[in-house]
């Protein structure tokens, strides 16, 4: 990632610019554990009082260092490899959940400077940098990428226990993820589509007004794919499916102990957190002022700070809307999961984006809007009859010839 940074053309070891790089590196790994840490307990309190229970209050004031307790209590205890197990690949698959949820924090403008047009970029220890490790051309696409590594942990975690239960949880992982997957991708694509660019930061200062926030220029579908599959992505409830409890004892982890097992479950963490980060970032301007009717609220007087503050508050309230989720939405059947999936998140995305991508083409072509608009609505509502009439058929056929096992 040291490549990637602006602020490396011509560095030298110990200089100031590698300095800098080093304290962007310590921040994105400590406020990253830290963070994970304080999720836990965030998400253990909120539950708590939406269920009328105190929770954790016993380490630390109001429970705050229970997660911290509990870290330690796991590191201590035994660690059990099963006899029939794959040694190497039972072991590395801890670190392939873990591990992407921070590389992601590398590419995430974590604040800077977006007030009147500017891009982001701040004076630390008298150098112009930016507030986010790196910022390659094809930050999007990395996200992408080490979100589907981040699935890998979880297949071969399954696989490579020697059991029947992880194995079926790894099995149904591997299937709602490429579903959600898809779906997440197509609607990312209307985001890259919108904003002409591949760089989160460059997402980032697309997003100057309120109005340019990708989830009002996008039309607001896109976003509600995009949450939906990440909360999939992420086996939250109500998809968490991957560790059915009532089916699969534990899922794909019922044999892991000690620090491998809290590896998992601070990935599960770390991956809400990171997904939160980026949601904020491609859909509600990232540390971008929150600017409409001429009142711009910049928090000025934080300094270089204020975008950082932003992204946070922005963040924290997604955070609390996945907690929202886990308290109170049921888990859905599977076969729900894979038709919500497939039938109508896929689609829908899908249209969506040939939809804006029309809207573009007419834009830069000056044809009539309105025109544009009412050819693609029939044409995409052609589409939704044709594929409602195929599943209706495809299931009536499956009635009149039973079930095949």
């Amino acid at each position: 990632m040291l490549a990637l940074d602006q602020l490396l053309d011509h560095i030298k070891l110990w200089s100031t610019e590698f300095l800098i790089v080093i304290i962007k590196v310590l921040v994105v790994f400590v406020v990253g554990l830290v963070g994970t840490m304080l999720m836990v307990w965030f998400e253990r309190k909120v539950i708590s009082y939406m269920q009328n229970r105190i929770g954790p209050d016993k380490a630390g004031p109001k429970g705050l260092l229970q997660t911290l307790a509990d870290g330690i209590k796991l590191f201590f205890k035994e660690d059990l490899i099963p006899d029939r197990s794959d040694r190497f690949v039972f072991i590395l698959a801890p670190y392939l959940a873990f591990v992407p949820a921070f590389l992601v924090w590398s590419v995430i403008p974590l604040g800077g400077d977006f007030s009147n047009g500017k891009d982001g970029t701040v004076m630390i220890l008298g150098h112009a940098t930016k507030l986010q490790l790196a910022d390659p051309p094809i930050g999007v696409l990395l996200l992408l990428a080490l979100s589907s590594i981040a699935i890998y942990g979880i297949m071969l975690a399954g696989w490579s226990s020697g059991s029947k239960y992880p194995l079926l949880g790894s099995v149904r992982a591997s299937a709602q993820m490429v579903s959600y997957e898809a779906a997440l991708g197509l609607a990312l694509a209307t985001v890259i589509l919108v904003a002409g660019t591949l760089s989160t930061n460059g997402i980032v200062v697309a997003q100057s007004s309120l109005s340019r926030w990708h989830v009002v220029a996008t039309g607001v579908v896109p976003f509600v794919i995009f949450l939906i599959a990440a909360t999939a992505e992420l086996n939250r409830p109500p998809f968490d499916l991957v560790e059915a409890e009532q089916e699969l004892v534990g899922g794909f982890n019922t044999e892991y102990s000690s620090i491998r097992f809290a590896l998992f479950y601070l990935a599960e963490f770390m991956n809400t957190i990171t997904m939160s980060g980026v949601i904020v970032t491609l859909f509600f301007g990232g540390p971008q002022p929150i600017r409409f009717s001429g009142v711009n609220i910049t928090l000025g007087f934080l300094g270089p700070f204020a975008g950082t503050v932003l992204f946070l508050l922005k963040v924290l309230v997604f955070l609390y809307m996945y907690v929202w989720f886990r308290a109170t939405l049921p888990r859905l059947r599977y076969d729900q999961l894979m038709n919500l999936g497939w039938k109508l998140m896929i689609p829908l995305a899908l249209g969506w984006f040939m939809l804006l991508a029309a809207f573009r083409v007419g834009q830069d072509n000056n044809w009539n809007r309105a025109l544009v608009g009412v050819i693609c609505l029939v044409v995409l509502g052609a589409a939704a009859w044709l594929l409602s009439y195929a599943t209706k058929v495809s299931a009536r056929n499956r009635d009149r010839e039973g079930a095949m096992f």
